[in-house]
């Protein structure tokens, strides 16, 4: 017995030993709760040239809720890229506070034999001193196209669909792009220059919490002067984004690198819908009544497909779901129900709760409003009709008066 006891002891003790063991050699940035991401902010030129140099921004930022300490970044390049100096490939951030962020500027020289199109690189970044490294592939696009022609983008219009976001909503962003020139050919220091323009490739960059789902796009097409060229992004707003206005960038790579173009797009997100209020008292009598609510779309721009749902233990609505339709931004609309209590036990004032459903553009939504209290007042209906008989006796017997009346003064005359 002493000798089991004494193996379930050391079990038990080697356990906890493992147990301790495991949770010293969890990083520090994981038990300290740092959350990295890196991302590559932008390079230039783009594309990266043939046979030159193009400069990358490496972005690496704190998202977690504690500080992160021996941070490093590493860049980690492929052919057809190389370092501008194996020298320059680490670079030791140290600590990184919650909700900072270290950018890192690195130069890569892009191979004289490298072919036109996307090309991969690595970055790579160390959360602590333990040796453990994470990394990332970003893409770049190599090309040495450039075009003598003088035609010039320009963004003319863009359009949003919906309006405006609500937290969840998936929509496009259309652009159009039009070529500014009015004629064909151009004269500068003595040559002629026509002016169609190209595309080489434009992308909408998303931020933190807006993902944009349509890949880049790479033309090879020409648009003449006067000419215009619509493109469309696919874009999802994330289920928990705050209200508020956000900018995305979209950047368009030109003729050549000096007729490249950034523009910022605004996107607005609202969480506003649909209000309903009642407009009478929610108040029925003998467990019947009619209810009356006011429904405003407070939401800033349209909302189709609106309908109204009342729900209360033990009682029936009629009808069972009020459909609208659309409704114009800050439109009011007045509806009613009808009520009836369908369990004569039901203890009063019972919760209404009252919900709607309503479509953004081509997204679904369905919310509860809130819960009211309905109330019942209890009528005695049998008075009324007593009252009711005796008013009625009363009229008759002053009736029949009157007539044995007037009777009797023709019979005196």
């Amino acid at each position: 017995m002493y000798k089991l006891n004494f193996k379930w002891s050391s079990c038990l003790a080697l356990l906890c030993f493992a147990l301790l063991l495991a949770l010293f050699s969890i990083p520090a940035s994981a038990a300290d709760g740092a959350d990295l991401k890196i991302s590559v902010l932008k390079y230039q030129p783009a594309p990266a040239e043939i046979g030159e140099y193009v400069s990358v921004w490496v972005k690496l930022e704190n998202l977690g809720y504690a500080k992160a300490e021996d941070v490093s970044i590493r860049m980690v390049p492929e052919y057809p890229f190389s370092l501008d100096s194996t020298t320059n490939a680490i670079e030791d951030v140290g600590i990184l506070s919650p909700d900072n962020a270290a950018v890192n500027e690195y130069r890569l020289f892009v191979d004289r034999g490298a072919q036109v199109g996307i090309s991969t690189f690595e970055v790579w970044y160390q959360e602590d001193d333990s040796g453990a490294w994470f990394k990332k592939e970003f893409e770049m696009r190599v090309g040495s196209d450039t075009f003598d022609s003088r035609g010039t983008i320009q963004l003319e219009s863009n359009s949003i669909e919906p309006e405006v976001f609500m937290p969840g909503d998936e929509g496009t962003i259309t652009f159009d792009l039009k070529n500014s020139a009015t004629e064909y050919s151009i004269t500068l220091d003595g040559e002629q220059y026509d002016t169609n323009a190209r595309i080489q490739s434009a992308s909408l960059d998303g931020i933190d919490g807006i993902k944009v789902t349509t890949e880049s796009y790479y033309g090879n097409g020409v648009i003449g002067p006067g000419e215009s060229l619509g493109l469309t992004y696919t874009v999802l707003v994330d289920e928990d984004m705050p209200d508020g206005t956000y900018y995305l960038d979209i950047s368009i790579v030109g003729n050549s690198h000096v007729y490249n173009n950034n523009w910022r797009i605004p996107l607005k997100v609202d969480s506003s819908s649909v209000r309903v209020i009642p407009s009478k008292p929610l108040i029925l009598e003998n467990g019947k009544g009619t209810l009356e609510f006011d429904v405003a779309n407070i939401h800033p721009n349209l909302l189709s497909s609106v309908s109204v749902q009342l729900e209360a233990e033990g009682i029936e609505f009629s009808p069972a779901e009020y459909f609208i339709g659309a409704m114009d931004s800050d439109e009011l609309f007045t509806i009613e129900f009808d009520a009836e209590a369908i369990d004569d036990d039901l203890d009063y004032p019972v919760n209404l709760t009252i919900g709607s459903n309503f479509r953004n553009d081509l997204n679904e939504h369905s919310s509860i409003i809130g819960t009211r209290q309905l109330k019942n007042h209890s009528v005695d209906n049998e008075g009324d009709s007593r009252a009711i008989v005796i008013l009625g006796v009363l009229v008759v017997a002053g009736i029949l008066a009157y007539v044995l009346y007037k009777r009797k003064t023709n019979a005196e005359d």
